[in-house]
């Protein structure tokens, strides 16, 4: 615990380098001049939306000893579902892969399309994992997702223009060398022959809770009232501001040439917008990424978006078509429990002969700290 005169020291560091710092916000401010500029009203136009949500990997996975279990599905805001499958740390990718061998397989089509016959081809993610460790199921369910969204687009017929809301932004880095880029112009093609076709148009969103954009910009924009208005508006993050906020460069990168910059755009399908789709100064501001081929409808695409965005529940002014998705893919509640029972039911069947000996190790209290700290028993 700190005391009075450790307090008194902190602050006066703290004073101290805040006024060296609060050169910043001046340098902030100059940086978003073109973005305050290119800043817009939104205009609703009613659309068919539908948004495609995967299980959230932190959410759905359940822990169990030397079990680490991983439910993933792929649900869109109508309720239905496009993949499901149940995956631990240790699986062998070759059964993964005996998994997704039907060419019916929305994520064998897209391999088959990038030309690639094993998921080590397709992310060096999957390839080089380490023994034991579940960061590589979060790739793989990334992988589904954008294989169910190409096929949303490539292998559906739409009776009306639609939008497609992807959960989260158009870029990915989970992707081999320029698989993702031939993916994207997979993509563009799927939907021009859609709209000679059928003469309907195919819209593709990405919307975030975050960006590292807006947490660097959020002070600026609120203290020199940046999007602050009484009506939904938008404006365009320009390439800088993008850059700037990132790590890593080729993350904010586009198909705009950039001076000194020779290497093509790899991992970047959308361009960033900022968005408010509320009458209020206070309401939320989203970042959302617009299908780069599609940069130029901006304006009718967020006014798609905000038509679903108006009805946001329980989130308000977030769109709608999202939310529900969440909802139908979510595993919560009573459904975590039939899982958990069934996962517990699935492991005694396993274990032949053993079965009086699993019985008694659920009945033992295998971590009485916690209930000394009044945490109880998970």
């Amino acid at each position: 615990m700190l005391d009075p005169e450790n307090i008194e020291r902190l602050r006066t560091l703290m004073d101290a380098r805040m006024k060296e710092e609060v050169g910043l916000l001046d340098e902030l401010r100059g940086e978003m001049e073109e973005f305050k500029r290119g800043i817009r009203r939104i205009k609703s136009f009613p659309v068919n939306t539908v948004s495609i949500v995967g299980t959230d990997g932190g959410n759905n996975n359940l822990a169990f000893d030397p079990f680490v279990i991983h439910v993933i599905r792929i649900v869109d805001s109508n309720g239905v579902e496009y993949y499901m499958d149940v995956l631990t740390p240790s699986i062998p990718i070759e059964e993964l892969e005996n998994k997704i061998a039907d060419r019916g397989n929305s994520l064998r089509r897209m391999m088959d399309f990038l030309g690639v016959s094993s998921l080590r081809e397709l992310s060096p993610m999957i390839g080089g994992r380490k023994p034991g460790s579940a960061t590589w199921i979060q790739t793989y369910r990334e992988l589904v997702e954008w294989a169910t969204l190409f096929s949303l687009v490539r292998d559906h017929d739409y009776g009306s223009d639609t939008l497609i809301v992807f959960d989260g932004l158009l870029r990915s880095k989970v992707f081999s060398k320029d698989l993702f880029k031939r993916l994207r112009d997979g993509i563009e093609q799927a939907i021009l022959e859609k709209e000679r076709k059928n003469r309907f148009h195919i819209y593709i969103v990405g919307v975030a809770k975050h960006s590292k954009v807006i947490d660097r910009y959020n002070l600026v924009m609120c203290t020199d009232n940046v999007m602050k208005t009484n009506y939904p508006c938008y404006g365009r993050v320009p390439h800088e501001m993008e850059e700037k906020s990132y790590v890593w460069s080729e993350y904010a990168r586009d198909d705009t040439a950039v001076e000194g910059v020779t290497e093509a755009n790899k991992f970047v399908a959308g361009k960033m917008f900022l968005v408010k789709f509320g009458n209020s100064p206070h309401d939320p501001i989203w970042p959302v990424d617009i299908f780069l081929p599609q940069e130029k409808d901006s304006d009718r695409i967020l006014g798609f978006l905000l038509n679903d965005a108006i009805e946001g529940f329980p989130i308000p002014f977030y769109p709608m078509c999202l939310q529900k998705a969440h909802e139908n893919s979510a595993l919560v509640d009573f459904d975590m429990d039939i899982i958990q029972g069934q996962m517990i039911d699935s492991i005694r069947k396993s274990m032949a002969g053993s079965e009086e000996r699993f019985d008694a190790f659920l009945m033992t209290d295998r971590d009485i700290a916690e209930r000394r700290y009044g945490k109880g028993l998970k």
